[in-house]
C-alpha cells in the first residue's frame, strides 16, 4: 500500500494538473474555435485561363467597415499595413482589407465615401471625358452597406434616386455588371490589360471581393463576376494598386512597386 507520503504527493500532484494543465487545455479548445469561426472564405480560382483571389465575407458575422483617415491624428491611413498597426493598438487584429473605389491626385475619394454612417465625401455624378480616367467609363457606381447590415452594388444614379442613407459606402467605376448585363462599353477583345479589383453583393448579406493575378481587360473581368461568381450587379473598384489582405496574407494583383497610397480601405477587425 502507497506511503502516506506517496498518497500525499499524488493528491498534490493531481491538485496542480486540474489547477494549470486542464485550464490550458479548455483555452487551447476555445482559441481554436474562436480561430475557425473567424476564418474568412477566401480561394484562388481559375477562370478563362487566369487566376485570382477571390473573398467572400457573411454580413451576419463579418463587420465590413470604411477607413481612410486615423480618427486620432487626421492622417490617411494610406496602406493596409498602416491601418492594420492602428487596429493592434487598439486591441484589434486586422483579419481582412482591401482598396476601396477610385480616388484622386490628393490621395482623397474621387466620389461618394461614408464611414460609420458619417458621409465624407459627397455623391459625384459629374460626366467627365472618358479618357481621362475610368471613373468617367459610365455608368460608374457606388459599393453600399446600410443600416441593417445589408448590402448592395447599385448605379450611382440609381443610388441616388433610392435616397437610402448607408452605414458605410464607396462610389467608384465603372460598373461591371448592372442586372446581370455586362456594362455595354466593354469590349471582348481590349487590349488595355491591368491588375483589376471589383466588388459584388451576391445577397443581401454576402459580399465579394475579388482582384486578379494577371493582367485582364475589363469584359473578362466582368465575366468573371457574372459567370463564375454568380452575381448580378458588380463595381470595379481600381487597377494596378489592387489588394487584398487576409489574416496575415497579402494578394496583390500588381507588383509591390507599383502600389500606392489609398484613400479608402475596407476591412474586417476582430477583439485581439
Amino acid at each position: 500500500m502507497p506511503s502516506l507520503a506517496l498518497r500525499t504527493f499524488a493528491r498534490f500532484l493531481h491538485r496542480l494538473l486540474l489547477r494549470w494543465l486542464l485550464p490550458s487545455v479548455m483555452l487551447a479548445g476555445v482559441i481554436g474555435c474562436v480561430d475557425k469561426a473567424q476564418a474568412l472564405d477566401s480561394d484562388e480560382l481559375t477562370f478563362e485561363g487566369q487566376n485570382y483571389r477571390v473573398v467572400q465575407l457573411d454580413l451576419k458575422h463579418d463587420r465590413l467597415g470604411l477607413h481612410w483617415r486615423n480618427p486620432q491624428s487626421g492622417q490617411p491611413f494610406g496602406s493596409i499595413e498602416t491601418l492594420r498597426q492602428w487596429g493592434e493598438a487598439h486591441g484589434q487584429r486586422l483579419v481582412f482589407a482591401a482598396n476601396a473605389g477610385i480616388y484622386d491626385s490628393r490621395f482623397a475619394p474621387l466620389g461618394l465615401h461614408v464611414e460609420d454612417g458619417k458621409t465624407l465625401v459627397p455623391l459625384n455624378l459629374a460626366h467627365g471625358n472618358p479618357a481621362s480616367g475610368n471613373f468617367s467609363l459610365l455608368p460608374n457606381g457606388v459599393f453600399a452597406i446600410y443600416p441593417d447590415g445589408h448590402a448592395a452594388v447599385r448605379t450611382s444614379a440609381a443610388f441616388k434616386a433610392e435616397g437610402k442613407p448607408a452605414q458605410q459606402a464607396t462610389q467608384s467605376g465603372p460598373m461591371l455588371l448592372i442586372d446581370g448585363k455586362l456594362n455595354e462599353q466593354f469590349v471582348d477583345d481590349s487590349s488595355s490589360l491591368k491588375w483589376r479589383s471589383g466588388v459584388c453583393a451576391r445577397t443581401p448579406t454576402e459580399v465579394v471581393f475579388a482582384v486578379s493575378e494577371t493582367p485582364v481587360n475589363f469584359h473578362t473581368f466582368g465575366q468573371l463576376f457574372r459567370d463564375k461568381l454568380g452575381c448580378r450587379d458588380a463595381l470595379y473598384l481600381d487597377g494596378s494598386i489592387s489588394q487584398l489582405y487576409v489574416d496575415g496574407e497579402g494578394y496583390s494583383g500588381a507588383p509591390g512597386f507599383m502600389v500606392k497610397p489609398y484613400a479608402g480601405i475596407f476591412a474586417v477587425f476582430v477583439a485581439r
